[in-house]
């Protein structure tokens, strides 16, 4: 169990350092590496910054804060596989080069492990309370 701690608790702290320096480099350094701005590079619109920039910070709260709903945290990891491989999908889709793509899907990668090892977690807090035979 204490090594499913560790994968859960590394691989979700991966994934909220992601969110949140995404966050960051888009609400503050946008027009960093993109002199047009990352989203409109990639076709999206202005205001869609603000709306990723809630969800993320709410799902980052979701996981990191605990005695959260399970179905909520669950809800979490999926909006963030959408999000994650939306950014797979429009860097393809402008023709970024192929370290645009890798990078999103290794995150997608680790995301997938946060969320086996959350239901591992789960499943085992289940099986000390009695619940699970």
């Amino acid at each position: 169990m204490k090594k499913d701690k560790i994968i859960y608790w590394t691989s979700t702290g991966i994934i909220c350092a992601v969110m949140v320096f995404s966050i960051i480099s888009f609400t503050f350094f946008d027009h960093s590496i993109y002199p047009e701005g990352a989203f409109a590079h990639l076709g999206l619109p202005n205001y869609f910054k603000v709306e990723l920039t809630i969800a993320k910070t709410l799902g980052v709260l979701v996981l990191v804060l605990p005695n959260v709903p399970a179905r909520i945290k669950e809800f979490t990891y999926f909006g963030f596989g959408i999000t994650i491989s939306s950014a797979i999908i429009a860097h393809s889709a402008v023709g970024d080069d192929i370290w645009h793509i890798i990078d999103p899907a290794f995150f997608f990668v680790v995301l997938c492990f946060s969320y086996i090892y959350y239901q591992k977690i789960q499943v085992g807090k289940g099986a000390q309370a009695g619940h699970i035979n």
